[in-house]
């Protein structure tokens, strides 16, 4: 699995001029899966994210977490992050898992990240037009790649 995480102020996402969902200061999340992800891909990024010092301290450093700061969590499947463009001018999504697997560990994402925290943890909706707002705080964006052994 493939996550771009962006630290936040604010973020909403909406389909058809409908919010789906929102948070205040948290996390934005972009989710994108792999044919041979498995759950312990799921387990190993939800453990990263919700122990990432990435927030700043009483003094300014990032020596806080998510949780430690009792952020919010937006979740939000993109598959294009694993759009292969070194050949010619249009992506290949071959490195993306089919749309049935895509959902079914989309789903297993969310649902596990509700159960691991107590942090607010809203949704866009899979395979939907989103339109995504957000207003990212730093800016600090990280890209987190979960270690499938095949993989690596």
């Amino acid at each position: 699995m493939l996550v771009v995480l962006q630290r936040v102020e604010q973020a909403s996402v909406s389909v058809n001029d409908k919010i789906l969902g929102s948070i205040n200061r948290g996390l934005l999340l972009l989710v994108a899966v792999a044919p041979d992800d498995s759950e312990q891909d799921i387990d190993w990024l939800i453990n990263k994210i919700l122990s990432l010092k990435i927030f700043p301290d009483y003094a300014g450093r990032m020596k806080q977490s998510v949780q430690d700061v009792s952020g919010e969590l937006l979740i939000i499947s993109q598959f294009t992050l694993y759009g292969d463009v070194r050949k010619g001018t249009v992506p290949s999504w071959s490195n993306a898992a089919s749309p049935d697997l895509a959902k079914e560990m989309y789903d297993k994402f969310v649902a596990s990240m509700q159960e691991s925290c107590d942090l607010k943890v809203a949704q866009g909706e899979f395979q939907a037009h989103m339109m995504v707002e957000l207003v990212n705080d730093g800016p600090v964006t990280l890209v987190i790649d979960s270690p499938v052994p095949a993989k690596k």
